[in-house]
Parts: C-alpha cells; structure tokens; sequence
C-alpha cells in the first residue's frame, strides 16, 4: 500500500495538474469557432496567421476601396473576431476607408470564469498576435497603422505597447478597458483615443479619472470620450462607435 504522505504528494500533484488544464490556453475552442465563423462570412476573407510556437490563429480581412490606413481590431474576454462589437466594427471602419484586420485573441477554456486568469497567462501570445498583424498588414503595403481594442483585448494591447521597444501603430483606440491604464502609458510616443459608455461596468466607469490623466500627458490627438447611454458593448450604437473611431483616426493618421 502507498504510504499517506505519497498518496497526499500525488494528490497534490494531480489537483495542480488538473487546475493547469482547466486554465490553459485553449486553441482547440478558437478551431470550433474558426469551423463555425468562417463558413457563415459574408464580409471580408478568412486569413490564417501564425505564432513563433506554430500556433495558427485566425484574422478577418476586410479591404477598403482606397484606404486612409489599416486597422488591427482585438476583441474582449471568450469571444471570437466576428463577435459583438468588434464584429460590427470590423465592417462599419471599412466602410470608413479604413482596411481592418480582426484577430482571435487568446482564450482560456470555456470553465475559467475570472478575468485574473487571464493575467498573465495569456498576454504574452497576446502581445505577439497583436505584432505579428501590424507586420501582416505592413508587409501589404499598409503604414498607417491602429490598434483598436475592446475590453480585456484593451488591457491586452496596453500590455503589448508595455513591452514593444518598437512598434508599427501609429495611434491606439482603447474602448471600455476596465481600470486605468498603466504606468509606461504615461509615456506613450503614440496618441490615445479612450472611449467608455456613461453606462459601462463600473469598473470602467469608476476609473475614468484615471485614465483622464494619462490621456493628459499622452501626444497630440489624444483624447477621451464618454458616450452617454452607451453600455459596455455599444449595444445598438455601434454605429456612433464607428464614427468617433473613423473621425479621430481621420485626424491622427493624416
């Protein structure tokens, strides 16, 4: 018979391995969704981009007549590049000249619940998705580069220009990131539009000053904008979403 304090050391063992499971990236949910979205695509084409790992994820490239610049869109948490919001602005800032590129950000299995979890386990894949679209896009010809992101993919690109010496975005959208920004964005060399809806979480809500002095000390351009009724999705004003972000890029990408 295994003595007690063996079977206790493998009990731990187990529970430590079960829990790394459970909270793993999950690159077989971004497949099933990857079999669900691209079939039902009726704007833009399906582009498969991968990491230095050899993990291919996918993007929706969605091409303007004439584009001004080109845009990376990042959605929130367990959602995929066609969801919500960033579904409808992939297609709504194409229509405003803008190329855009929406990517499926890292996701955590369909049991993690915490947005802790996400910290830091997947900003680093995170931060590299978001640099290998800039050089994607590029690559194409494309200079005028924006990052536009939603929600965790907001704090995952604030993430991402934490630890890029050197990066190809020329101008940041932020949209409903929930709390303030960090330090190394007082510091930003790019401007920064931080958008929120007067009804958003709280979290988002209740950090407004915060965010209000980084913006005050970020380039010319940058800006803060707080859309009255709107929620934390922009639920049935995603068209005036669209505006504010085509307008301000107008603006700094000039």
């Amino acid at each position: 018979m295994m003595p007690a304090a063996m079977r206790r050391s493998f009990t731990v063992l187990a529970l430590a391995l079960a829990s790394a499971c459970a909270s793993a990236q999950d690159y077989a949910r971004e497949k099933r969704w990857e079999s669900e979205i691209v079939p039902a695509l009726v704007v833009g084409d399906p582009v498969k981009l991968r990491t230095a790992g050899g993990h291919e994820f996918l993007a929706l490239y969605t091409e303007a007549s004439n584009p001004r610049g080109a845009v990376v869109l990042a959605h929130g948490r367990n959602v995929h590049p066609d969801h919500g919001l960033i579904g409808a602005l992939r297609m709504k800032l194409a229509d405003r000249g803008y190329t855009t590129l929406s990517i499926q950000m890292p996701i955590l299995g369909s049991d993690a619940q915490s947005i802790d979890e996400y910290y830091p386990r997947l900003f680093p894949e995170a931060a590299e998705r978001l640099g290998i679209a800039a050089r994607w896009l590029a690559q194409r010809g494309q200079s005028r580069l924006a990052l536009v992101s939603h929600s965790m993919g907001a704090w995952m690109a604030n993430e991402y220009f934490d630890a890029a010496a050197d990066s190809p975005y020329r101008a940041w959208v932020s949209i409903g990131i929930t709390g303030g920004f960090s330090w190394g964005t007082y510091g930003s060399p790019r401007p920064i539009l931080d958008v929120s809806g007067s009804e958003d979480f709280p979290t988002v809500v209740d950090a407004t000053w915060r965010r209000r002095m980084a913006i005050a000390f970020a380039p010319a351009g940058s800006r803060q904008v707080v859309v009255a009724g709107a929620d934390h999705y922009f639920t049935a004003r995603e068209s005036d979403l669209a505006r504010i972000v085509g307008d301000w890029l107008d603006e700094v990408l000039k």
